[in-house]
């Protein structure tokens, strides 16, 4: 790993790119970078909001680099801001490329999730003590 960037925030999902989710140039589909981000994202947020959440917005994502065929996506949170109902999370994938043996930040992005109560509304985000530690 470079000495230069690190990732920022806890390490949320790992995952393989697999064929499936190439293009024929053997690039991994941005929309499935994306999905995997919001897959971390929901994760997170939903430990801190001790549960349902759902994707309200994302925001200022650019794609840097590309993911591979066989590289490990390491997707990486922090919580930036916490609402009354709704959670900003930082989130930074990052390409660990095995056949190099280096990580590098493929991408990044603000999620913006919202609390959900049983019925599917919006409900407060309980204090910080009250929640699963994140």
């Amino acid at each position: 790993m470079s000495d230069i960037a690190r990732p920022t925030g806890e390490l949320t999902l790992r995952t393989l790119a697999m064929p499936t989710d190439a293009n024929p140039a053997g690039d991994i589909f941005g929309g499935w970078v994306m999905s995997q981000m919001d897959l971390a994202s929901g994760i997170r947020a939903a430990e801190r909001a001790r549960g349902r959440v759902v994707t309200a917005a994302v925001k200022e994502m650019a794609f840097q680099l590309p993911v591979k065929i066989g590289d490990t996506l390491n997707v990486y949170t922090e919580i930036v801001r916490v609402g009354r109902t709704s959670i900003t999370l930082q989130v930074e994938a990052w390409a660990h490329r095995a056949r190099h043996r280096m990580l590098e930040k493929v991408t990044a992005g603000t999620f913006i999730m919202v609390a959900l109560d049983e019925s599917g509304q919006p409900t407060p985000v309980p204090p910080k003590e009250d929640s699963f530690p994140s």
